[in-house]
């Protein structure tokens, strides 16, 4: 398999799961402003998107979106604690999975536009924060559905790394900022911040 990704992107959720599963895979950075490969093909032509993350399985298909992907790598790795078969348990980590796409991926995203000032980016920072004091509230385990680390949990580290890049403070919300440290300890996610050159070797 071969996943597309942008260093520190929401990609990095999918490198993660990749190198939790044992998968045999290659990696293939995407410059996503200039939508090009380090290869220097269009990236358009690859994903019409133009977004990553995007999976490109051994038979040349592809599959994009990050929880999917996150979904389809579990189950092909039979990895029923990164996300259980059946039950409400599966659904515990699904619904987080949902929280972390809906409340809180996209709310970052205006954050990160250039065209919008202060004033506009300032109750959008607020309402993003909000949403964290909630989280921090619920997270009463090692990870976010109990003792396991789940999809959830790879999808949610990615994402909560955005927040010195927009000025969103989060520092002072303890659980949180542990469960970080605890995620950031994990073998696979040590190896795929190396790997996107975000930690040093």
């Amino acid at each position: 398999m071969k996943l597309y990704y942008s260093p520190g992107a929401c990609s990095l959720a999918s490198h993660i799961l990749l190198r939790e599963t044992g998968a045999a895979f290659a990696l293939e950075r995407v410059d996503t402003g200039a939508h090009r490969t380090e290869a220097g093909v269009d990236y358009y032509a690859i994903n019409p998107k133009g977004q990553v993350p995007l999976l490109e399985l051994a038979d040349g298909q592809r599959l994009s979106e990050g929880p999917i992907i996150g979904q389809y790598l579990s189950e092909l790795a039979a990895a029923d604690v990164l996300l259980p078969r059946a039950g409400l348990a599966r659904y515990r980590v699904l619904e987080w999975q949902n929280y972390v796409a809906t409340e809180l991926h996209k709310s970052f995203t205006p954050l990160f536009r250039n065209d919008l000032d202060e004033a506009a980016k300032a109750p959008l920072r607020a309402g993003l924060r909000r949403r964290f004091e909630w989280l921090e509230s619920r997270l009463d385990g090692d990870y976010l559905t109990g003792a396991a680390f789940t999809v959830a949990d790879a999808y949610l580290f990615a994402v909560a790394r955005w927040a010195p890049h927009v000025a969103l403070e989060l520092g002072d919300l303890p659980r949180l900022q542990a469960y970080l440290h605890r995620v950031a300890q994990r073998p696979a996610v040590i190896a795929s911040l190396r790997a996107e050159g975000l930690l040093a070797a």
